[in-house]
């Protein structure tokens, strides 16, 4: 059996693929937040964020053969535990990892944190849309507040992100709770709607949405501030960034772990 860790748009396809040739195939997730993990018969979908010990337990039970690191490319911990894991269990793991976004331009800044971003997009003495996800809040309301800069941010319409944003000290008015993808001139609307003038984002790759964001600021006139990738490349885990490369490597190991499969 195949362990897919999914949670983005490219789940299903990857999944669906993976499963095309011949393996059962688990999805792990870690919410429950709708997502399509494909139809084919071989695909399972378990939900639940996995420690160290709960991914080893899971990879003994299921008699998972192969690892496949499909997560978000800022799921830092979920990609730190499978190349753990991968190295304990000696088991192959292969990673995808959307391509950086390599856009630039006026009004477009380039930042290593949710630190920094807050600190940049704050210096502008603008109102601030987060379009970040509900992790990470807290140096935005911390610095706006501090600054008394109007902040809006755009979370996913779940219990989860409503309980990160009343924790971080996000008021109910400043959430826009909203399930994308977007396209450019909904983006559009809602910077306009709420007189955005600095748009704060992650470099998600170009299945993240984020071309429509850069679009519409460039449109509006609105500053831009990226955060960028982080470096989840580990060792022994092989890095891909088009999934049908990832599949030609997935179906050369899967025929030396079964050498009679046809």
């Amino acid at each position: 059996m195949i362990l897919l860790f999914g949670g983005t748009g490219e789940t299903a396809e990857l999944a669906t693929a993976l499963a095309s040739l011949g393996q059962p195939v688990l999805v792990s997730t870690a919410t429950d937040v709708p997502l399509n993990v494909g139809s084919h018969p071989l695909i399972e979908h378990i939900r639940g964020r996995l420690d160290e010990i709960a991914m080893l337990a899971l990879v003994k039970k299921m008699a998972i053969r192969l690892l496949v690191d499909a997560g978000h490319p800022f799921a830092e911990q979920l990609h730190t535990t499978v190349a753990q894991v991968a190295s304990l269990t000696r088991i192959p793991c292969l990673c995808y990892r959307r391509a950086s976004l390599s856009a630039s331009g006026q009004g477009l800044y380039y930042v290593d944190s949710h630190e920094e971003a807050a600190k940049l997009a704050a210096s502008f003495d603008k109102t601030i849309l987060l379009t970040t996800g509900s992790r990470n809040l807290e140096p935005y309301v911390a610095t706006t507040k501090a600054r008394s800069l109007p902040l809006y941010a755009r979370v996913l319409p779940h219990a989860e992100s409503e309980a990160a944003c009343e924790a971080a000290g996000l008021a109910k008015k400043a959430c826009i709770f909203a399930r994308g993808p977007f396209s450019v001139e909904q983006n559009r609307d809602l910077l306009r709607r709420l007189g955005i003038g600095v748009m704060v984002s992650k470099d998600s790759g170009i299945c993240g949405g984020v071309e429509e964001k850069l679009k519409a600021a460039a449109t509006e006139e609105v500053m831009v501030v990226m955060i960028r990738q982080p470096d989840s490349v580990h060792n022994g885990c092989h890095t891909f960034t088009k999934a049908a490369s990832l599949l030609v490597e997935a179906e050369l190991l899967l025929s030396k772990l079964n050498p009679s499969r046809p």
